[in-house]
């Protein structure tokens, strides 16, 4: 049965295109790296990012300083957490639309299972995937999370210590002493010509593109577990009970219940 919630595709093409905001970390210049890195540069990028509502922060979150941080590395956390989850919103919302409707075709696992059937919300058939499968998928999760934390071995400056917000580190390091494998941006190189001036609009595309994602995956969340939640969404929502913070099983949450 197709049950295509939004046009997917079109999904994916904006993820793709609003993606191309930022060049391979091995072709930036340390003089790059510190772009909008303070209060006052974050003002005026969030104009650039929509000049109707400005800078928006009701919690004064970027005035304050988290942890040891001085206030130009809280803005660089600030940032970077919101570019990088907006990058996982896209990703997620656009999943959730085509695992609506497909799965690979072939097995799931070396003893024949095969994917969860399509008529599963996508959180149940997360919840049908065995607890192996969702293992992998948060261990190369938390590869991807330690190799951006640690500059990909020392490549790149700390996002609290100059980097650009955003900009995730090459694998080279990686692919010379260990395994070769392709970056996660522009693995063929295509934009390392693109001019300061285009990188400046996709960067806004994308943290726009990702703020929309995150209030669509939630949307979708919300449509699911509690129906009504989301009129517009009322007639498509597939009805979960189960716990979309329970990653693996109902003992082992990261969001405790009431």
């Amino acid at each position: 049965m197709f049950k295509m919630k939004v046009p997917a595709f079109l999904l994916a093409a904006t993820v793709l295109k609003s993606c191309q905001a930022f060049a391979p970390a091995s072709k930036i210049s340390r003089a790059d790296t510190v772009v909008h890195s303070s209060l006052d540069d974050l003002k005026d990028f969030a104009t650039t990012t929509n000049p109707i509502l400005n800078y928006y922060d009701p919690l004064q979150l970027g005035s304050k300083t988290f942890w040891e941080l001085n206030s130009d590395q809280t803005v660089g956390w600030l940032r970077h957490s919101e570019i990088k989850h907006g990058r996982i919103a896209m990703f997620a919302f656009v999943g959730y639309c085509v695992q609506s409707n497909f799965h690979w075709p072939w097995h799931m696992t070396l003893a024949g299972d095969s994917y969860p059937s399509i008529d599963l919300s996508p959180e149940a058939q997360w919840d049908a995937l065995p607890v192996s499968a969702r293992s992998q998928i948060f261990a190369v999760i938390a590869f991807l999370e330690f190799f951006d934390e640690n500059g990909g071995g020392g490549l790149l400056n700390h996002y609290t210590k100059g980097r650009q917000p955003g900009k995730y580190p090459s694998f080279d390091i990686f692919g010379k002493n260990i395994h070769p494998v392709a970056n996660l941006y522009d693995p063929l190189g295509f934009n390392n010509n693109m001019s300061d001036e285009v990188k400046a609009r996709r960067l806004a595309c994308e943290i726009n593109n990702g703020r929309l994602a995150m209030i669509g995956i939630f949307g979708f969340l919300a449509a699911d577990k509690v129906p009504g939640s989301v009129p517009l969404l009322k007639s498509i929502a597939q009805q979960y009970d189960g716990q979309v913070m329970s990653p693996f099983t109902p003992e082992f949450t990261i969001w405790p219940s009431p």
